[in-house]
């Protein structure tokens, strides 16, 4: 089961799990497709994502619940209205409290190592304002990460090549066997509606980020509300 965060008429926020991807892997495994009876809620069609997160990533992931409002959040998206908040876990503490990083990313690829994203000059504008949380006590740090933009990997690259840190566990662009996954979590997402309330949606960090974090379930509920 999938914990719902937000539901409407038009709308869903669901608490995607770490490990399940959006769309069906090449290679099989769990994908949303696996969840789309439990995510219809009584409704004829099945519920779209609007945006994307990582397979590795947990948390607030946006669905779209008829064509109308898949339209006009995607606009919304284009027009970068919706304030996303994540959290990550970096491989070491930044030497400033907080900041912005601002790159230009493209996309390369390379029969040993496949796709990645990468700072080039003639790649797509990039950014993203971060504030360390607090520093670990294993030599990390959590930071929070506020994107203005949604470019593919973009805190992954944001973290590794603009604070030099990497995220635990991240197997591209930091140490796959430092994390037991890519640790990163989209802890908030509010999206305005024009004549409606906003969509406002907050999902606490799970099991596996909350260890790696020093914390409870419990706190980190309460890191994530605050």
């Amino acid at each position: 089961m999938i914990d719902i965060l937000f539901e409407d008429g038009e709308a869903l926020v669901i608490d995607k799990p770490s490990g399940l991807s959006i769309e069906r892997p090449r290679k099989g495994g769990p994908s949303l497709e696996d969840h789309v009876e439990q995510l219809k809620m009584g409704f004829q069609r099945p519920p779209v994502p609007v945006h994307r997160l990582d397979t590795d990533t947990s948390g607030c992931l946006l669905l779209a619940r008829n064509p109308k409002a898949l339209k006009r959040f995607n606009r919304a998206f284009e027009e970068r209205l919706p304030q996303k908040t994540y959290l990550g876990l970096l491989s070491g503490v930044p030497a400033e409290a907080e900041g912005v990083i601002e790159l230009a990313l493209a996309k390369i690829s390379s029969a040993e190592k496949g796709w990645r994203m990468i700072p080039a000059r003639k790649g797509k504008p990039s950014l993203t304002h971060w504030r360390l949380v607090r520093a670990l006590a294993g030599g990390g740090a959590l930071v929070e990460f506020k994107p203005e933009t949604g470019r593919t990997h973009q805190i992954r690259v944001h973290a590794a090549s603009g604070l030099g840190l990497p995220l635990l566990g991240d197997p591209i662009y930091g140490d796959k066997a430092s994390g037991p996954r890519t640790m990163l979590h989209a802890s908030a997402l509010t999206i305005p509606r024009e004549g409606k309330p906003d969509i406002v949606a907050e999902a606490p960090m799970p099991p596996d980020f909350a260890r790696l974090a020093g914390e409870t379930s419990e706190a980190a509920s309460t890191e994530a509300d605050g």
